[in-house]
C-alpha cells in the first residue's frame, strides 16, 4: 500500500517534482496524505505549497520544492535553468505556507483542535548535491533534501519532524482526512444545488464515455471479462457494447441479474438510434420466461437458482437460429451461479464461439451462490473511479479487490451519525428530513438504504408490485419521493445522495461485501447511520477514518 495523492493526478510543475512526490507516495504508510500543489491567499499575494505531507502519527511537512542546479552564494539561495541564474527563497515559500497552512486550519469551523499541529517547513533539490559542509541558520543541513536523500525522502520526512516534538499536537488519521477536507472545501454549493448536481452528473457522464477506449482496443476479442470496482463505469461499457454490436449487424442480448439494474439497461437503450437497439434487455431469468419457460414463485429459491436455468438450456438448444443470439453481454456477473451459465451459452447461436462479454466486479459478489462461466475468458481491469466524489470513493478504497484511481472530483465528507444498530433506520429518517426540508436537496435525487431489514416505505410500495416500486426509482417529477431500497437490490444503480441504515446484516459472512455496495452507491453525498464498532468489525480501521462523525 502507498500513501493517497491529493488530488489523484497532480499537475507537477518540472520532473524533479514529480520524482520527489512518487518516492514519498512509495515510502510513505497507506494512512498518509500527500497534497500537491495548494493554493493559498495572504494579503501579499498568492502563495503555493508545492508538497504537503500530512502523517497520522507523525505531523506535516510543508516542502517547496526546486528542480535544476540549486546553490548558496553571498548569503542568497539561487537556482541555474536554461533561463539563466536568479535568486530564489525556497526556505520562506516553504515557512510562509506552513504559517498559511496554520491560520487557514484555525479559521474553519469545523478545524476542532484549539492546538496547531506539529509541523516544519523542509526544501527539497532532487536535482542538487549539496556540500558536505552545509549548514545555515535559516536552513540546516536535516532541512534541506538534496539529491542524495531522495532514496529515504519519507525517513528524511521524518526524522525532521521527530526535531519538532515540542512544536504542536500529533496528528491522528481522522485530523489527517479532515485537513485535507478543509483544504479542498465542498464542491456541492447549496445555493443553487440542482445546478451543481446536474453539472456534476455531466461531468461523470463524460469521464465514463472516456472508457469507450478500452471497446475499441478489445474489438478484436470475442470473449473478454472486464473487471472493475464501484464506479468504474462498467454498466455503461456494457451498454455500449451492445449498442456497437448491434449497429454492426449483431443479435445481441443484454442481460443481468437484478431488476432494478435491467430497468435501467432498458430505460437507457430506448436513448439509442432504433437501430442500435439490442434484440434483448434484462434479466437473465426475464429472457428464459420470454422463451415461454414457466414462471415460480417468488419465494422457491432452489426453482431460480437450478430448475428455471436447466430448463433455459434445454428450451434454447430447440429455439430457431434466428431467436437465438451471436452476442450475449452480462452487467453484474459475480451475481450468476454455476447454474446460469450453461443457459447463458446455450443463448448463443454458436455457443462455442458466439461473443460473450462479461462484466464483473468480486467485490460485490454479495450473494451466497457462487459462479464462473466454464470457458476461457481473457480478463481486463479497469483502474479509476469515475463517478463517486474523492472523499466517497475513499470510504471504501480499502474494501476493493484492486486499488483504483479516484477521478470523480471532489466534494463533502462522507458522515457517520453514530446510533445503535437498532435505532439505523430511524436516525436514517432523520437524514432523510434535513436533507430535504433544510438543505434543499430534491427527493428524487436521495436514496435510504438498509443493509438488512426493509424500509417500511420499501414493504409498501413492493406489495404494490416490483413495476410500480421500480417506477418510484425513475420519477424525477416535482412530487417524486426519496426512493428506499435495499443494498442487495441497489447494485449497479446510483443516486447523488444516499443515506446508509446500517440496520444489521443477513449473512455475516456477507457483511464486507453489502457495506462496500451500500458505501460506494452515492455519487455526491453519503451519510451513514449506525454503530461505529459495527463499521469497524466490517469494514476495518480505514472505513471508520473516513468518515466524519456528525
Amino acid at each position: 500500500m502507498t500513501a493517497r495523492l491529493v488530488p489523484a493526478e497532480p499537475d507537477f510543475a518540472h520532473a524533479s517534482e514529480r520524482d520527489v512526490v512518487h518516492r514519498l507516495r512509495d515510502g510513505l504508510p497507506d494512512d498518509a496524505v500527500i497534497v500537491c500543489g495548494q493554493r493559498f491567499s495572504d494579503r501579499e499575494q498568492d502563495r503555493e505549497a508545492d508538497v504537503i505531507v500530512a502523517w497520522p502519527g507523525v505531523g506535516v511537512a510543508v516542502m517547496e520544492v526546486k528542480g535544476g542546479s540549486v546553490f548558496r552564494r553571498d548569503g542568497r539561495w539561487r537556482q541555474s535553468s536554461g533561463d539563466g541564474v536568479k535568486v530564489v527563497h525556497p526556505v520562506d515559500q516553504a515557512r510562509t505556507c506552513k504559517y498559511l497552512l496554520r491560520e487557514a486550519l484555525r479559521r474553519h469551523p469545523r478545524w476542532p483542535l484549539a492546538e496547531d499541529l506539529r509541523s516544519v517547513h523542509l526544501v527539497a533539490l532532487p536535482a542538487t548535491t549539496l556540500p558536505p559542509d552545509h549548514d545555515t541558520t535559516d536552513a540546516p543541513r536535516w532541512m534541506v533534501l538534496d539529491r542524495t536523500d531522495l532514496p529515504w525522502v519519507a525517513e528524511r520526512v521524518r526524522d525532521a519532524l521527530d526535531r519538532a516534538r515540542t512544536d504542536g499536537v500529533v496528528p491522528t488519521a481522522e485530523d489527517v482526512e479532515l485537513m485535507v477536507d478543509v483544504l479542498e472545501g465542498p464542491s456541492v454549493p447549496q445555493r443553487d444545488l440542482v445546478a451543481s448536481l446536474r453539472e456534476r452528473e455531466s461531468f461523470c457522464d463524460l469521464l465514463t464515455k472516456d472508457q469507450g477506449r478500452m471497446l475499441d482496443l478489445l474489438v478484436d476479442h470475442p470473449r473478454v471479462e472486464i473487471r472493475g470496482g464501484a464506479g468504474s463505469g462498467k454498466t455503461w461499457l456494457a451498454l455500449e457494447k451492445a449498442r456497437r454490436m448491434t449497429r454492426d449487424g449483431h443479435r445481441v442480448a443484454l442481460i443481468c441479474y437484478s431488476r432494478g439494474l435491467a430497468e435501467h439497461l432498458r430505460r437507457s437503450v430506448v436513448g439509442f438510434p432504433r437501430r442500435h437497439r439490442p434484440a434483448y434487455v434484462g434479466t437473465f431469468h426475464g429472457m428464459g420466461l420470454g422463451w415461454g419457460v414457466p414462471s415460480g414463485t417468488d419465494d422457491d429459491s432452489r426453482y431460480w437458482e437450478v430448475h428455471l436455468p436447466a430448463r433455459m438450456v434445454e428450451v434454447a438448444e430447440a429455439l430457431p437460429l434466428a431467436e437465438r443470439f451471436d452476442a450475449v453481454i452480462v452487467d453484474e456477473a459475480q451475481d450468476f451461479a454455476d447454474s446460469w451459465w450453461p443457459a447463458v451459452l446455450a443463448a448463443l447461436r454458436s455457443p462455442d464461439h458466439g461473443h460473450l462479454y462479461v462484466f464483473t466486479d468480486e467485490g460485490q459478489r454479495v450473494f451466497a451462490r457462487q459462479g464462473r462461466p466454464a470457458v476461457d475468458l481473457p480478463s481486463f481491469p479497469l483502474g479509476e473511479n469515475l463517478r463517486n466524489t474523492r472523499q466517497i470513493a475513499g470510504t471504501f478504497d480499502t474494501l476493493t479487490r484492486t486499488r483504483m484511481t479516484s477521478r470523480g472530483g471532489d466534494g463533502v465528507p462522507a458522515r457517520l451519525v453514530v446510533c445503535a444498530t437498532e435505532d439505523a433506520v430511524s436516525a436514517a429518517d432523520d437524514e432523510v428530513v434535513r436533507l430535504v426540508e433544510e438543505e434543499g436537496w430534491p427527493a428524487s435525487a436521495v436514496a435510504l438504504l438498509t443493509t438488512h431489514h426493509r424500509h417500511n416505505v420499501q414493504v409498501e410500495l413492493q406489495a404494490q408490485g416490483q413495476d410500480a416500486y421500480w417506477a418510484s426509482f425513475w420519477d424525477d417529477s416535482e412530487d417524486a419521493d426519496v426512493f428506499y431500497g435495499h443494498v442487495l437490490g441497489f447494485k449497479g444503480l446510483e443516486r447523488p445522495a444516499v443515506v446508509l441504515a446500517l440496520n444489521g446484516f443477513r449473512d455475516d459472512a456477507r457483511a464486507r461485501e453489502m457495506l462496500y455496495v451500500g458505501l460506494s452507491r452515492a455519487r455526491d453525498l453519503l451519510v451513514v447511520c449506525g454503530d461505529v464498532e459495527e463499521v469497524r468489525r466490517v469494514g476495518g480501521e480505514s472505513v471508520v477514518r473516513r468518515l466524519h462523525r456528525g
